[in-house]
């Protein structure tokens, strides 16, 4: 009898081998050395993700409150001065915060999205990919179009 069988053969089925059990099956010590290493490498990549994911969150949280202040902002200079010039500013921070606001939406969405797939993928053992288009790159274009619209905007009128 191989030292496979006879560990098998003293298991209840549907019992998980010990770290022992699994070493002296494979005749290498450094087997469960290797084995728990990739458990922890697997963490390590879990919490990764999981900072990743709560960076997007941050960096949403922040133009959704940029939007906001700027709106504010420009509500209170046209409280005091209510000139054309600052109803017009006024209007175009509003535009321009709600932007802000459909963005900081529209990442966070992705991020969470992005963080589901990756971790599917990494629990299923399926190679870890970031596509395409990274969620980095669509902020990046989206806030460039952003940017972009608000001048257009904002030298326009």
């Amino acid at each position: 009898m191989s030292v496979d069988q006879s560990d098998t053969a003293r298991r209840e089925p549907g019992q998980e081998a010990t770290k022992e059990q699994k070493t002296q099956a494979s005749g290498d010590p450094r087997v469960g050395l290797a084995r728990d290493r990739t458990d922890m490498a697997v963490l390590r990549t879990e919490l990764a993700l999981d900072r990743t994911t709560l960076a997007w969150i941050r960096t949403s949280l922040a133009m959704a409150s940029f939007g906001f202040s700027m709106v504010s902002f420009f509500r209170s200079l046209r409280a005091q001065a209510p000139t054309a010039e600052a109803v017009r500013m006024h209007q175009g921070a509003i535009e321009f915060g709600t932007g802000l606001l459909v963005l900081g939406t529209l990442v966070t969405a992705l991020a969470g999205f992005s963080h589901w797939s990756e971790l599917r993928r990494l629990r299923t053992g399926q190679p870890l990919d970031s596509g395409k288009w990274p969620v980095s790159m669509v902020l990046a274009l989206l806030l460039a179009l952003l940017f972009m619209a608000g001048l257009w905007n904002l030298f326009a009128r």
